[in-house]
């Protein structure tokens, strides 16, 4: 069973002498699926988080000590349902995640910051790699195994014929224009009922009805041969009247938070890539505008969130190398720069695992978001505010090159004895 829980945490029990991040862990059920710190007042931290009532196997251990030098990395991370203005719609902060690719070896990016339904554009040397495996790689609990290729699978939700036949061709046209190997999909015999949730702050997180039915069309796919999952499924009690608030640029993306439940949890059970996107967009909404918000228009363009995800998991990390996967890079965190988020959702696992390894984390105001968990409120030693993504890039060139902030800006003290 999934359930949706807040925890909330003292900040007088918040000692000094503790990083947050263990503060966190030592209150939130170990078999969350996903958490953040959702809110904080004077007194208490809020943690936001989705547990799973059974437990999963350990994954990864400590890279300590595993090196592979030459290589610089960049986590950029948009986090969905929470309403961010750039990255918040359909693939709106592309533009973004490529620029700060532009300056690294590799750039690790969440499938939120770049998905837009028919529409995908990516450097060769963006990473696109699921939330949870995220939290795993700042954890440094794993290496990100980059392959030249991935096998995906594909769950499909039971659904109408017109609607498995609007797939279908999405599916032949990404086989054909993208080169992607797609093994043949499974249609699940039930229905899993994915449903939105929207929680106190009014962010959308979200449930799952039947996870078992996901497990079993897992299973088989890795039987086939898959070892990456893309699913699709018809998302439940979508609340229409937000949705069209969504295009008009005034509400986060309702589904957002369930498609992150869905990706992690299948993540958890597999320890493959994972990406879900909606069977078919909804469009039946009372729009002021057939022309909406720019931020969003790919996906009102589009009949199916399908087609990113397929393209995005051709390449997408293994955590795990299984036998005949040809490796292209392995990199972890010894190779982490810097990473680069919101600046009012310093909350997630990334950000406070990079404070306990004093890894910069650079926070972009431009970004706004429904939250106010910024480094006013968490007092983060690590945290270097930026007014925009443009402005992040700069911060980016100087730390790999060695230039230290001080020396970039006036007034600059001198040392005297």
């Amino acid at each position: 069973m999934i359930e949706n829980k807040q925890y909330r945490i003292k900040r007088s029990e918040i000692s000094p002498d503790n990083s947050l991040i263990d503060v966190v862990k030592q209150v939130v059920d170990k078999n969350a699926i996903r958490w953040y710190i959702s809110q904080i007042t004077s007194d208490y931290m809020m943690i936001e988080a989705t547990l799973y009532s059974e437990e999963f196997p350990e994954m990864g251990e400590s890279v300590e000590g595993q090196y592979y030098p030459g290589k610089t990395v960049v986590v950029n991370i948009v986090p969905t349902g929470i309403g961010c203005s750039i990255g918040g719609y359909a693939g709106d902060a592309t533009p973004t995640a490529n620029l700060l690719a532009s300056t690294v070896d590799y750039l690790i990016t969440n499938p939120n910051t770049v998905n837009a339904s028919n529409f995908i554009n990516l450097k060769n040397n963006v990473v696109y790699a699921e939330g949870h495996s995220i939290d795993l790689f700042c954890q440094g609990a794993v290496n990100f195994h980059l392959p030249y290729a991935n096998n995906v699978g594909l769950i499909i939700e039971k659904s109408e014929d017109w609607k498995i036949e609007i797939l279908f061709n999405v599916i032949n046209a990404v086989r054909a224009i993208y080169g992607v190997n797609i093994l043949e999909p499974v249609i699940t015999d039930e229905p899993i009922y994915s449903r939105c949730i929207q929680n106190e702050v009014g962010a959308f997180v979200g449930t799952v009805d039947n996870p078992n039915v996901l497990f079993n069309a897992g299973q088989e796919l890795i039987k086939k041969g898959a070892n990456a999952i893309a699913i699709t499924t018809n998302v439940q009690d979508l609340p229409s009247e937000m949705y069209a608030q969504h295009f008009r640029g005034e509400c986060p993306n309702p589904v957002g938070g369930v498609e992150a439940i869905m990706s992690h949890l299948m993540m958890k059970k597999f320890q493959i890539p994972v990406a879900h996107g909606p069977l078919l967009n909804i469009k039946d909404l009372d729009l002021a505008h057939n022309i909406v918000d720019a931020r969003g228009a790919g996906e009102m363009a589009s009949a199916s969130g399908l087609a990113c995800i397929l393209v995005g998991l051709q390449k997408a990390p293994q955590i795990k190398v299984k036998p005949n996967t040809r490796i292209a890079d392995v990199i972890n965190l010894n190779n982490l720069l810097a990473i680069v988020m919101p600046a009012t959702s310093l909350g997630g696992v990334p950000i406070l695992q990079a404070e306990k390894y004093n890894i910069p984390v650079i926070a972009v105001r431009e970004n706004h978001t429904i939250l106010d968990v910024s480094q006013s409120q968490l007092q983060l030693s690590n945290v270097i505010e930026v007014h925009s993504y443009a402005e992040a890039t700069g911060i980016i060139l100087a730390l790999k090159n060695g230039i230290h902030l001080e020396s970039l800006s006036r007034p600059f003290m001198t040392l005297r004895p």
